[in-house]
């Protein structure tokens, strides 16, 4: 069995990679206990410390997005919250080699144990345990039938787009679908457009005996649900992560 148990984590930051003009990349690299063990879909508590005027410290929760076969690796996606404390820290104040300090894992979203069809659902950092998901996949030879919707306001808000073509080559059932709600005159985007909820509605008639997976704001679980309930999936077969 599995063992997740919680524990601190001592950690140097590795590297910091922009993903879009609000969304970054943060790989941490454990030392101290040196491997963890946790389950795609769990996330971790991130420890900020006090910084520039902010006094105050705290923990905010973050879905770990790394490959679960680099037992030395924690990483997260991450999308600056105007004002936030810890993503004001993160964007602004960490830098690659300082040591951080973080504690989980927590959670229980994850995949299940079926060969069910499964529609995943996402928008922005809400991508992160979804890549977790999909390395633990590819590492396993799961052969389950995916298809992930992820939905942006503009082309330049979308990313991983290069890992996610990977992806289908390694996963022959897994289907990558983004979706721009509305690109600008300036944008090239021959691809779905309007909202990520629309683009499930329009490609899917039965979602009957289908696994729903769904990642990110309240707003966007909310109207999730509504359009996979509609199209004949059973509420207990959907499964989410909801932001705070």
């Amino acid at each position: 069995m599995l063992d997740t148990s919680i524990k601190e984590y001592i950690c140097k930051c590795e590297e910091i990679r922009d993903l879009t003009y609000d969304i970054k990349l943060f790989r941490f690299i454990l030392t101290d206990p040196p491997e963890i063990k946790y389950v795609p879909g769990q996330f971790m508590q991130l420890f900020t410390p006090s910084y520039g005027k902010n006094k105050e410290e705290v923990y905010r929760a973050y879905s770990i997005a790394s490959n679960p076969a680099e037992k030395n690796i924690v990483e997260f996606i991450i999308r600056l919250v105007p004002g936030g404390i810890c993503t004001t820290y993160c964007f602004e104040y960490l830098k690659t080699g300082d040591a951080v300090k973080m504690n989980g894992p927590y959670g229980e979203f994850r995949l299940t144990d079926t060969d069910s069809e499964m529609i995943w659902i996402a928008g922005g950092s809400g991508m992160a345990p979804f890549v977790s998901m999909l390395n633990q996949m590819k590492n396993t030879n799961n052969q389950r039938k995916v298809t992930f919707y992820f939905g942006a306001n503009k082309v330049r808000e979308l990313f991983l787009l290069d890992e996610m073509k990977q992806f289908e080559k390694d996963l022959p059932n897994f289907k990558f679908v983004p979706v721009v709600y509305k690109p600008d005159e300036n944008e090239s985007w021959d691809s779905q457009t309007g909202l990520v909820t629309e683009a499930v509605g329009r490609n899917n008639k039965s979602l009957a005996d289908i696994e729903g997976y769904l990642c990110g704001s309240p707003g966007l679980i909310y109207a999730s649900e509504k359009v996979l309930v509609e199209l004949g999936m059973s509420e207990e077969k959907i499964y989410y992560d909801k932001f705070a």
